[in-house]
């Protein structure tokens, strides 16, 4: 069962990458047991956000409220022990490891959180039977799709309350994609585990998640319910591709607000 109490709060936080400030500002709430997306063009912060989330950045200012605790500027590896499981962007399993060994190097980040190793072990080979015909497969031949089930794999056997996926959708097949985001769905239904997504396909997004926020040039531009968010204009345009006169780069460059 869902409740309004959000399990992250991210309060104005500012980012930056040596003299680049990456984010600025960004404040969003992700509701426990829900799916909340995170949109935008490439270059928006979106990967930065989640990395400030996860520990893998420290931001300088703000704060990341995680089940009541501030936890902005501490180690990664903390911040997975807490619960907090980030997915990066290119999936970045270990090549050399086997199928098997790279989804048993997620229980490091447990922590004594509980949840019986074999019980979700037996979970995901379920979601992705292609991993139990691959388990003593060297994880750098697999397929790219199979190498983002395999890191999703991976950061379940940590038992996430928050799992952060980074483009879960980069460089798959339209099918594979589906495939993916009906995993994402039966991930937080079945497991009650919140999650954070950063996406490209706004429409597959919007259509998966229960809310969502865009961003642009590091700062946020809307927020809201995905219901929200696909009825307005804007978003119907530069993302939806609907009711675009000309095409959305060319329309990206002349918005001013957002409605």
């Amino acid at each position: 069962m869902t409740t309004s109490t959000p399990l992250l709060s991210v309060r104005a936080i500012e980012t930056w990458y040596g003299p680049v400030n990456a984010i600025r500002g960004v404040s969003l709430d992700v509701i426990e047991g829900r799916i909340h997306t995170v949109l935008g063009a490439n270059g928006a912060g979106k990967t930065t956000l989640l990395k400030s989330i996860a520990g893998v950045l420290a931001p300088s200012q703000g704060t990341v409220v995680f089940d009541g605790q501030e936890i902005q500027g501490c180690d990664a590896d903390a911040v997975a022990r807490m619960g907090v499981v980030l997915v990066p962007e290119g999936r970045q399993v270990f090549p050399y490891l086997s199928v098997q060994e790279n989804l048993l190097m997620g229980t490091f980040a447990r922590a004594g959180r509980g949840g019986p190793e074999a019980e979700m072990m037996t979970r995901i080979l379920g979601w992705f039977p292609r991993l139990g015909e691959r388990a003593r497969q060297q994880a750098g031949l697999l397929s790219g799709g199979e190498q983002q089930m395999l890191a999703i794999g991976r950061a379940l056997m940590a038992v996430p309350r928050l799992l952060l996926l980074d483009e879960p959708s980069l460089g798959l097949s339209p099918l594979l994609t589906k495939e993916i985001f009906r995993i994402i769905q039966r991930i937080n239904v079945e497991l009650g585990i919140s999650i954070v997504v950063v996406e490209q396909n706004a429409a597959i997004a919007l259509g998966t998640a229960d809310d969502g926020t865009i961003m642009e040039l590091g700062r946020v531009v809307a927020a809201g319910s995905c219901e929200e968010l696909s009825a307005k204009q804007d978003v119907k345009e530069f993302y939806l591709g609907h009711g675009a006169s000309d095409r959305p780069a060319q329309r990206w460059k002349r918005r001013k607000t957002w409605r």
